[in-house]
């Protein structure tokens, strides 16, 4: 899980060192095109096994709502410094949790009301309404948060129908194929240097999802969640060193928050689980 952060962190750097001078939606699908790259003997694997048509419309679906999610996070990545974006950013599993409720039918305790209550707290510290200015990049990481949210919705209702390949491989081609007409749209002449920059976000990216994935198989979501406050500090630094942008401790507060409140229900919850599956003593 620490070096899933760091590989984050890395793809927060770039984007913001890469600026505003690519359009979001043509950064995002130069991203997600090296991503199909690196992925082709995959893709190539599912596509010839071919796949029921509920499957293909939640392919379909879920590769629509990250769509937006990815050009949100384009565009509030090279706007707001890069604590804040990943600071706002520890909003997914708040909002997945509700999500979970409202789409699958789970149970709303007492212990996530109150998880969620905080969360919801450290998003208003980091952001500090009224008392300084929310830009329009605040704003579309808020949006890239919650779309997010909606997109790991549809990937916990494919992991029990589809293989975890198949599922990372169709988000890839899907993402791609629907952003190619936006990018168009907007297309700027790109630099070797910019195409090279975003092949290493893709690879940054890969890898994180990779290092996550090990995480989650090596242990309980209980132990490796918490160290993922340790990518606010990697990121903090990186604005500070790379970017020149001042560490605020509200957004380290607010971060901290965030991570704890999750890193509580996840751990309750699991230790629930426990209780629930332990064989009664006769």
């Amino acid at each position: 899980m620490f070096a899933s952060g760091l590989c984050f962190v890395g793809v927060t750097g770039i984007v913001r060192y890469l600026g505003t001078e690519l359009p979001a939606v043509q950064s995002a699908f130069l991203r997600f095109a090296w991503g199909v790259v690196f992925l082709l003997p995959a893709l190539i694997g599912v596509l010839r096994s071919g796949m029921p048509g509920l499957h293909l419309r939640l392919h379909l679906g879920r590769g629509v709502v990250h769509v937006a999610a990815v050009v949100c996070w384009f565009y509030a990545m090279a706007r707001i410094p890069v604590a804040e974006v990943t600071a706002i950013g520890y909003l997914n599993p708040v909002l997945l949790t509700l999500g979970t409720v409202v789409f699958f039918g789970e149970r709303l305790s007492l212990r996530r009301v109150l998880a969620i209550g905080v969360a919801l707290t450290g998003a208003l510290i980091v952001l500090r309404p009224g008392l300084r200015e929310v830009t329009d990049g605040h704003i579309a990481q808020i949006f890239a948060a919650v779309f997010f949210a909606g997109s790991y919705l549809f990937a916990k209702r494919l992991s029990g129908i589809a293989s975890a390949g198949q599922i990372v491989a169709m988000l890839s081609l899907v993402v791609t194929l629907a952003l190619a007409p936006l990018a168009a749209w907007v297309w700027v002449p790109v630099s070797a240097e910019q195409i090279a920059w975003l092949a290493v976000v893709a690879a940054c990216a890969t890898g994180g999802h990779y290092c996550m994935s090990r995480a989650f198989a090596a242990a309980p979501i209980a132990v490796s969640q918490p160290v993922v406050f340790l990518q606010l500090i990697w990121a903090a630094l990186l604005g500070w060193v790379a970017f020149g942008e001042a560490v605020d401790v509200f957004v380290l507060l607010g971060g901290a928050v965030i991570v704890g409140s999750v890193s509580y229900i996840t751990w309750a919850e699991a230790r629930q689980r426990r209780r629930v599956v332990m064989p009664e003593v006769l």
